[in-house]
């Protein structure tokens, strides 16, 4: 093979080497998995308060749910796949938090629960709660500021 020498070379060899996505096919698949994920989270919600429970606790037994069952799946190398078949889909803010988490404790298990378990769990979720926790913050600081103070 000869050696690439121009950047116009390189470029026509990896548009040669990569596959091209299908855009609109990958759009759909998330759109309707996450869409799905939703519902399901609508459809515990509307059961518990169609059991009593209130708008609150509701919202609370939900949000445990679909990150237990997203925990369990991950566990399981389920989630993975999902994730594979619908991208940014299955990324619903809640279940894939839970995977962030779960992901790396299983993956480093083996290092230990303190130093392996414990200390690369939030190797991804980290950096969003710090920042998501910051950016709170400073604007609950700003909210509180007088109008007439500026």
């Amino acid at each position: 093979m000869k050696p690439i020498e121009t950047k116009q070379e390189y470029s026509n060899y990896v548009d040669q080497k990569s596959p091209n996505s299908p855009i609109l096919k990958n759009c759909f698949n998330a759109f309707w998995v996450g869409g799905l994920i939703c519902t399901i989270g609508q459809i515990i919600f509307d059961f518990c308060t169609f059991k009593g429970a209130d708008e609150t606790s509701a919202s609370t037994i939900v949000s445990i749910i679909l990150i237990g069952i997203s925990a369990l799946l991950t566990g399981l190398n389920i989630f993975n796949k999902i994730g594979k078949f619908a991208g940014a889909g299955s990324l619903v803010p809640i279940t894939g938090f839970a995977n962030s988490i779960v992901s790396p404790a299983i993956e480093y298990k083996s290092e230990g629960y303190i130093m392996g378990v414990g200390g690369k769990m939030f190797t991804v979720a980290g950096p969003v709660l710090v920042f998501g926790i910051s950016t709170s913050v400073l604007i609950g600081i700003l909210g509180t500021v007088p109008i007439s103070f500026f």
